[in-house]
C-alpha cells in the first residue's frame, strides 16, 4: 500500500509540475506575440510636437489619429509618410487642436489596443497557480525534513531521535571515574535484559532514574552506556524540545513521545537537562508559563497516571536539582536519584586513561602526578585538558606530550591564556614583590598548601602573575587554623606592597583577593561558627526569586547582630594582614633576593623556591604531599 501511495504521489506532482510549465510556456508565448497596433506603431517615424504642428499649419498633413488618452497621435503625411509624436496633454493640445480644424485636417480617435482573451486568461490564473504551486513546493520540502523544525504540519510529534537497535557505540567500560553510578545503572540494564528475575521475587522495574551532577561530570554518557549495554531501543531528546510557544504542543509531544515508547517496549527514553521542562509549578512573578506547566503535567501523568508503562524506563539528567517539581521527584515517577559527582583520585586516573588512548605521551609522563594536580575536575575537564595539552605540543612542533605541555594546559584552563612577557619596568618589579608575598607568606605558614608555581607571565584577563599552591584531594573540610592561614595568605600580596613601597604606592592589584577574604571571613563568621559570635548558622542560602519561594529578601538577623558580624569579618581580615606583614618584614631580604630571581627567570618552581627560603631560615612540615611528575 505504501508504494502505491508513493507511485500516486510521484504522478500527482508531474502533472501539477507540467501544467504549471504548461501555462509559463502559454503565457511567454502570448507577452512574445505583439499585437498589430503595436506592430503599426513600430513602423511609424518619431516627430517632435512642433514639428507636427508646422506641417498642420503648412497643410502637409492629411489625417492624423489621436489616442483616446491624449498623450500620442499618428499622423499620415501628404507624401505619404506615417509618423508618431507624443503630445503634451496639460493644455488638452488646443494651439494642434485649433490649427487641425482651421486647415480642414481629418481627425479621428484611436482607442487604447486591448489585450487579447488568450493574455486575459494568463494574467488572470496564471499568477495565483504560480503562488499555490509554490506553497505546495515549500510545504512539501518542509513536511519531508525528518526530526527538524520544518515540520509544520506535525507539532504535536515528537522531536526525539530514536535508535531502534541501541546503536550508541557506548558502553559500561567507556565510562570510567563514577563507579558508584555505574554499579546502580547496572540493575537497571539487568532489568531490562532479564525482568523475570526481578519480578519472580515480586520486585519492579523502576520507571525513572534521575542523574544528578555537576555539568561534565557523564551524566549523558551514562545514559547512552545503559542503552548499549541492553540493547533496547534509545530515545533521547532534550528538555527544551518539548516546549514551544504555542499552548498545548509539548503535551502533545509528552504523549506522542510515551506512545511511540510503548509501541517499543521495553526500551528507554532520555531526557536531558529536564529543568527545562521540569520547573516547580507556580513559581514566579505573577504566576507560571502555562505551555510549560501543561508540558510537566501531561509528563507526570505519563509517567505514573492510570496507565502503567511498563517496559518503559525514563532516564533524566539535570545539575540544577533544586529547581525541579517536587512531584516529578517522588517515587513512582524517578525512583531512583543517582549523583554523579567529580571523580576522585582514582576516578581521575582511569578517565585520563581513557582520554589517553588516542594521545601520544612522552615515557616520562605520569599519569598518577596529573590526577593528584587535578582534584575538582570533571571529565569533560580532563578530556579537555589533555586535548589542551596535544594542542600546545603541536604548536611546538613536537612529537609527543611532555610535563611541560600538561602542566601549561592546567594553568591556561585553571587561571587563563599566558600573554607575552612584560619588559623590565617599575611595575614588573610591583608585581614581582605582590606575588612573591603570597608565595612566602604560603610557604611559611604551616597550614597552607605547598607552593606548586610562582610567575609574573602575565595572563588573558588582566592577571599579571599568580602563585599557586598544590591543590588538596580533601577540599571542604578546613580547620579554622587552616581558613585563618589561607586569609593571610591572600593578604601576602597586598603586606609586601606595603612594607616593600609604603602605604602611598600600594595598589589595586589585591582587589580580587580582597574579594576571596571578604567571602571567606563571612562564612567563618555566618555559617561555619568561628568567631567570638559563637555558634550558629546565622545566614542561610536563600531559594532564588523565580522559584517562587523567597518573593522577597528576607534578614536572618536583627541590624545590631549584622553590625557585630561586620566588625568580627574586618576584624578577621586585619588580624590576618598584620600576621603576613610580621612575615614580609622578618624576611625582608629574603624577599628582595627572591624578587630578584623571578625577575630573571620569570618563573620559578615551588620546589626551587623552597631550596631558597631554606637557606635563609627553617621551613615548617607541611601536612600536603609534594607531588611532581
Amino acid at each position: 500500500m505504501s508504494s502505491v501511495n508513493r507511485v500516486w504521489k510521484s504522478t500527482f506532482w508531474q502533472r501539477v509540475k507540467m501544467t504549471v510549465l504548461s501555462i509559463a510556456i502559454i503565457q511567454s508565448v502570448a507577452i512574445a506575440t505583439p499585437s498589430a497596433a503595436k506592430a503599426n506603431a513600430e513602423n511609424a517615424v518619431n516627430m517632435s510636437y512642433t514639428e507636427l504642428l508646422s506641417n498642420v499649419k503648412e497643410n502637409r498633413v492629411k489625417k492624423i489619429d489621436l489616442e483616446s488618452n491624449g498623450l500620442a497621435a499618428e499622423a499620415i503625411l501628404s507624401d505619404g509618410r506615417k509618423v508618431r509624436v507624443d503630445l503634451i496633454a496639460r493644455d488638452g493640445n488646443a494651439e494642434l487642436m485649433k490649427a487641425l480644424r482651421d486647415n480642414e485636417v481629418d481627425i479621428a480617435v484611436k482607442a487604447q489596443p486591448q489585450p487579447t482573451m488568450l493574455w486575459q486568461l494568463v494574467s488572470t490564473f496564471f499568477v495565483p497557480m504560480l503562488l499555490i504551486f509554490v506553497l505546495l513546493m515549500v510545504l512539501r520540502r518542509l513536511s519531508n525534513a525528518p526530526g527538524g523544525p520544518g515540520q509544520t504540519l506535525s507539532f504535536g510529534k515528537t522531536r526525539a531521535r530514536f535508535s531502534p537497535e541501541a546503536k550508541t557505540g557506548i558502553k559500561f567500560e567507556d565510562v570510567a571515574g563514577i563507579e558508584t553510578a555505574k554499579e546502580e545503572l547496572q540493575e537497571v540494564v539487568t532489568f531490562l535484559k532479564q525482568p523475570d528475575r526481578f519480578t519472580a521475587v515480586g520486585a519492579k522495574i523502576p520507571k525513572g532514574v534521575l542523574l544528578i551532577g555537576p555539568p561534565g561530570t557523564g551524566k549523558t554518557l551514562l545514559a547512552k552506556a545503559i542503552a548499549g549495554e541492553a540493547g533496547v531501543p534509545f530515545f533521547s531528546l532534550s528538555g527544551s524540545e518539548f516546549v514551544e510557544m504555542f499552548v498545548g504542543v509539548g503535551a502533545s509531544r509528552v504523549r506522542d513521545l510515551f506512545q511511540k515508547a510503548k509501541d517499543n517496549a521495553p526500551c528507554i527514553i532520555f531526557i536531558d537537562e529536564i529543568d527545562a521542562v521540569g520547573r516547580q509549578r507556580g513559581a514566579g512573578i505573577g504566576g507560571g508559563n502555562d505551555e510549560r506547566e501543561q508540558t510537566l503535567n501531561q509528563m507526570l501523568t505519563e509517567m505514573d497516571g492510570f496507565q502503567g508503562n511498563s517496559g518503559v524506563i525514563v532516564v533524566a539528567a539535570t545539575n540544577r536539582p533544586d529547581v525541579l517539581d517536587s512531584a516529578l521527584l517522588r517515587p513512582g515517577r524517578f525512583d531512583r536519584q543517582i549523583t554523579v559527582d567529580y571523580p576522585d583520585y582514582k576516578g581521575r586516573q582511569e578517565i585520563l586513561k581513557v582520554h589517553a588512548r588516542n594521545k601520544k605521551l612522552e615515557e616520562n609522563v605520569s599519569i598518577e602526578s596529573v590526577a593528584r594536580l587535578t582534584p575538582g575536575f570533571a571529565g569533560a575537564d580532563l578530556a579537555n585538558l589533555l586535548n589542551e595539552a596535544a594542542i600546545l605540543t603541536a604548536r611546538r612542533h613536537k612529537e609527543a606530550i611532555g610535563e611541560l605541555e600538561i602542566a601549561d594546559a592546567i594553568d591556561r584552563i585553571t587561571i587563563g591564556l599566558s600573554m607575552k612577557p612584560m619588559l623590565d619596568g617599575a611595575k614588573k618589579r610591583l608585581i614581582a614583590y605582590h606575588e612573591v608575598g603570597h608565595a612566602l607568606v604560603m610557604t611559611m605558614l604551616k597550614n597552607t598548601s605547598l607552593l606548586d608555581k610562582i610567575t609574573i607571565v602575565p595572563r588573558s584577563g588582566g592577571i599579571g602573575g599568580f602563585a599557586k599552591g598544590l591543590p588538596d584531594e580533601e577540599y571542604g573540610l578546613e580547620s579554622r587554623s587552616q581558613l585563618l592561614d589561607t586569609i593571610t595568605m591572600m593578604l601576602g600580596g597586598r603586606a609586601a606592597e606595603d612594607v616593600v613601597f609604603g602605604d602611598a604606592e600600594i595598589t589595586t592589584g589585591a582587589s580580587g583577593d580582597f574579594q576571596q577574604v571578604a567571602r571567606l571571613a563571612r562564612m567563618m563568621v555566618t555559617q561555619f561558627g568561628m568567631s567570638d559570635l559563637g555558634l550558629g548558622a546565622l545566614e542561610s542560602e536563600s531559594g532564588e526569586v523565580f522559584l517562587g519561594r523567597n518573593m522577597m529578601p528576607q534578614s536572618d538577623y536583627s541590624v545590631k547582630l549584622g553590625d557585630r558580624i561586620d566588625r568580627q569579618i574586618r576584624q578577621i581580615a586585619q588580624t590576618c594582614y598584620e600576621t603576613a606583614k610580621k612575615v614580609i618584614e622578618e624576611n625582608r631580604d629574603l624577599c628582595d633576593r627572591l624578587v630578584d630571581i623571578l625577575l630573571d627567570v620569570e618563573t620559578l618552581d615551588g620546589e626551587e623556591f623552597r631550596k631558597i627560603v631554606a637557606e635563609y631560615t627553617q621551613l615548617p612540615e607541611k601536612k600536603t604531599a609534594s607531588v611532581k611528575f
